[in-house]
Parts: structure tokens; C-alpha cells; sequence
């Protein structure tokens, strides 16, 4: 079995190509709270998560932070550095503990060119991560706190179990990361929380943060965003 089995991006891979590069990566264990690269590092790896969950998050020179998102297995994350060369943008700590792939960047871009299917796999990964930043970006310049609120919430959530139309966000978010997120206070993220718990919007239990009515949060950021069209 080869060191990239089981991973969803080097599917396909060519097997001789496999048994050749396995020998230069390496997988590695991450503590929960561990620092897997910092902003500005030098180092140019790949790393693609086997278990476990890290955040990825920027942060300001005065030290505000900005939370991008937290990946779990079957993602990866430093392929920037790998491609451009330049020092880390972001900074990852393992919000579980955690298991990777570590890739040096010359294999990876060896791998990648090497195999068309693994290519076209990294530009749509690729493409989808601008599209996200290119709707972030967006949500930021023209939406309230309350519809960033919104759209947030419902990224982070997925369909509830035996309850058909609500949407669940498990284990629930700290209201501070929701802050980081959309770029406000956490002050302000406990009022609108507030404010929607009251409307029925969201309801809080021991398994997560309920949306029972997603839809309604759906046509309203919908809405905000054609007001301000």
C-alpha cells in the first residue's frame, strides 16, 4: 500500500509514480492546539490531512484575526507557497489532534504535472477556493453584520438528521470564531444571535446550533444582496 492511499487528491495516481516520491514525504502527528506552519515560514510542504481537523486563519499586524476555515480529512492546505514560492500567508493550528500527509513542494508540482487527471483536480480545487474568496470578499463589502451572520452560519451547516428542511452546525461554533469570521465583535455576534433565537431562526441544543428554518436565512441574505445590486 502506498503512502497516498486514501487520500482523495492523489487518486489515480500512477503507482510507479507513487512508490518513487512516497521516500521524500513524510506523515506527521499534530497535538491538538499545534502549530503546523506560521505566518511567513519559509517552508513550502503540502499538507494533506488524513484525520483530525486544523484551522486556517490570517491575522493583522495589530493582531486581529480573520478565520478562513477549518478543514478536515481529505483536504489540504499549502499548496500557494508550493506553487509561488513566497512565505506562508496563513497560519494552521490543529484544532484536534491530527494526521497529515506532508508533501515537499518540487514532488508535489512533479505529481501534479506528471498526471492529468490529478492536474485538473488541483485547478477546480483551485478555482473553487477563489469563488469562495470572491463571495467572502463581496459578502464583506456590501452586507450587514447580521446577513454576514447569516451566510456563515449557513456555510458552516449541513442537513439535521431526521429533522427534514433544518440544517445543524455541530459541534457549535464559539461565538468569538463566529466573530473572526465575518469580521466584527463578538459582542455583536451575541446580539444577532440573540435577536434570532427570539425569531425562531436558531435554536441552540447539546448536539450543535440549530437552524430550523435555513431557508428563510437563505432568502433573506438573497434579498440583501439584490438591494444592494
Amino acid at each position: 500500500m502506498s503512502i497516498f492511499t486514501g487520500i482523495p487528491f492523489f487518486e489515480g495516481i500512477n503507482p510507479e509514480h507513487a512508490a518513487k516520491y512516497e521516500k521524500n514525504c513524510a506523515r506527521k502527528r499534530f497535538s491538538e492546539g499545534e502549530l503546523l506552519v506560521d505566518f511567513d515560514d519559509s517552508s513550502a510542504d503540502v499538507f494533506f490531512i488524513i484525520s483530525g481537523e486544523v484551522r486556517v486563519l490570517n491575522r493583522t499586524a495589530a493582531g486581529k484575526e480573520m478565520i478562513i476555515g477549518d478543514y478536515g480529512a481529505g483536504k489540504f492546505f499549502g499548496e500557494m507557497a508550493a506553487i509561488d514560492g513566497a512565505q506562508r500567508s496563513a497560519n494552521v493550528t490543529a484544532i484536534t489532534n491530527s494526521e497529515v500527509l506532508s508533501v515537499p513542494a518540487k514532488i508535489f508540482y512533479e505529481i501534479v504535472l506528471s498526471n492529468r487527471e490529478i492536474c485538473d483536480r488541483l485547478l477546480k480545487i483551485l478555482t473553487l477556493h477563489v469563488r469562495e474568496i470572491n463571495t467572502r470578499l463581496f459578502e464583506r463589502t456590501v452586507l450587514d453584520i447580521r446577513y454576514r451572520l447569516y451566510s456563515e452560519l449557513l456555510r458552516m451547516s449541513s442537513p439535521r438528521k431526521g429533522h427534514d428542511g433544518q440544517a445543524i452546525i455541530s459541534p457549535p461554533p464559539y461565538q468569538h470564531d463566529l466573530a473572526a469570521r465575518i469580521g466584527c465583535r463578538r459582542e455583536q455576534v451575541n446580539r444577532e444571535l440573540t435577536i434570532m433565537t427570539e425569531d425562531g431562526l436558531v435554536e441552540k441544543n447539546k448536539g450543535g446550533l440549530v437552524l430550523p428554518r435555513p431557508k428563510i436565512l437563505q432568502q433573506r441574505v438573497k434579498e440583501a444582496m439584490s438591494t444592494e445590486e
